[in-house]
């Protein structure tokens, strides 16, 4: 929105000079900083979940399976995986997908065996789609639109609802997987750096959002498993209970 304001008093400024003071002026007006908003994401069994119910057989069984990990795999915006062409896919023994994303950015990820896998035999499904065929296609072989590619994404995802600081639902969108991607990587052990490059960040600091998520989930984490309370003892439980073995050993004494 900044960026919009500066043009536009550049522009007034040029047109009229007599206005230059002015429109410096408008230019110089700092932005009002938000906080981000809040940063929703899948769960590790959400995932399983999903990929566990989604249908097998079909017409677009395949095309649908494949486009969920895609999102998952590649953290790729809404718009990449719309504009996806075959051309920018290579499927051979180390798989990768180059990605058009903003600023006319190009950008390479790696794909997952699966990913390939799926990717090659969604390829074969229709003959001679390669070079600048798009990759995930609507029932009258166009490229899915945007529009095309939230429904899809809602209706497997309908049963997932994730809810709000304040209690309000919200249902799960292309982007949430993204969120998905970078949280997991983070909880992978992925370096920083390495998550920037994968999902196209300009700024590192937008990566850093989710290491921040990362963060707060480990510490609700360790707040589950804190220790007893003052004037409590810590019991441990020995190891021997837990010895199937041993114990069947003992009461066969």
């Amino acid at each position: 929105m900044h960026e919009n304001i500066t043009d536009i008093a550049t522009y007034l400024g040029r047109q009229w000079p007599e206005r230059l003071v002015q429109a410096q002026q408008v230019a110089a007006i700092p932005t009002k900083r938000t906080p981000p908003g809040e940063t929703f994401f899948l769960e590790r069994d959400d995932i399983e979940g999903l990929f566990a119910k989604m249908p097998t057989r079909g017409r677009f069984a395949l095309r649908d399976r494949t486009l969920l990990l895609f999102l998952y795999n590649t953290g790729a915006r809404v718009q990449e995986v719309a504009d996806l062409r075959s051309a920018n896919l290579e499927l051979g023994p180390h798989p990768r997908v180059h990605l058009h994303g903003k600023g006319n950015k190009w950008r390479d990820c790696p794909l997952w065996a699966e990913t390939a896998a799926l990717l090659r035999s969604l390829l074969d499904q229709v003959p001679g789609a390669r070079g600048e065929h798009p990759v995930f296609t609507s029932s009258q072989g166009r490229s899915l639109t945007r529009f095309g590619i939230y429904k899809l994404v809602r209706r497997h995802t309908k049963p997932i609802v994730k809810h709000s600081a304040n209690g309000q639902s919200k249902a799960v969108s292309p982007h949430i997987f993204r969120h998905t991607t970078a949280v997991h990587l983070l909880e992978a052990g992925v370096e920083i750096n390495v998550i920037r490059g994968w999902l196209g960040h300009v700024s590192l600091e937008t990566t850093n959002r989710y290491a921040e998520i990362t963060i707060r989930a480990k510490e609700q984490a360790l707040t589950q498993c804190a220790p007893p309370i003052a004037g409590e003892r810590f019991q441990p439980q020995p190891a021997w209970r837990n010895d199937d073995a041993l114990l069947n050993w003992l009461q066969a004494l």
